[in-house]
């Protein structure tokens, strides 16, 4: 099964301890799965190591040539390690991950994805090509969508 995920980044240490809780347990229940990511920081790392962890593989999906230079500069070397771990590497066109980039890149999981993991408090997105833009991409491409956020949480 071809699992792609979206989600939020910026989580708190508690929240993404309760979000990878939720993360494991969906990716537990998928039987042989490969996780598709952009392996950004927050729900997107958490996933992949989730993935890794049960025995699957991964493909990264990455939305520009410089995109590893915009994510935090602690993060990167996780990222690093995840990106050398992934059995295939999507590297799409463009230059700078700008909000055309990402929902670019979000698109490119879905079609390539049997369903997607949503880490989202489902309120409207902060911006173009945020985890909204993916489940709204997902679900008008008739993709099963499953919306994992812990109870009670506050982004």
């Amino acid at each position: 099964m071809q699992l792609a995920i979206t989600g939020h980044r910026g989580l708190s240490s508690e929240l993404e301890a309760r979000v990878d809780r939720l993360i494991r347990d969906a990716v537990a229940t998928s039987g042989d799965v490969v996780g598709v990511s952009c392996l950004a920081d927050g729900a997107d790392a958490v996933f992949a190591q989730a993935v890794l962890d049960a025995g699957g593989s991964l493909v990264a999906v990455l939305p520009a040539t410089s995109y590893r230079e915009t994510l935090p500069e602690d993060y990167r070397p996780l990222y690093d390690r995840l990106l050398s771990r992934a059995g295939k590497v999507v590297q799409l066109p463009y230059v700078v991950p700008d909000p055309h980039a990402y929902m670019e890149a979000g698109k490119r999981m879905v079609d390539e994805s049997d369903s997607l993991l949503a880490v989202w408090d489902g309120q409207p997105g902060r911006g173009e090509g945020g985890t909204a833009d993916v489940v709204a991409y997902a679900r008008s491409r008739g993709v099963p969508v499953t919306v994992l956020w812990p109870e009670g949480a506050i982004r």
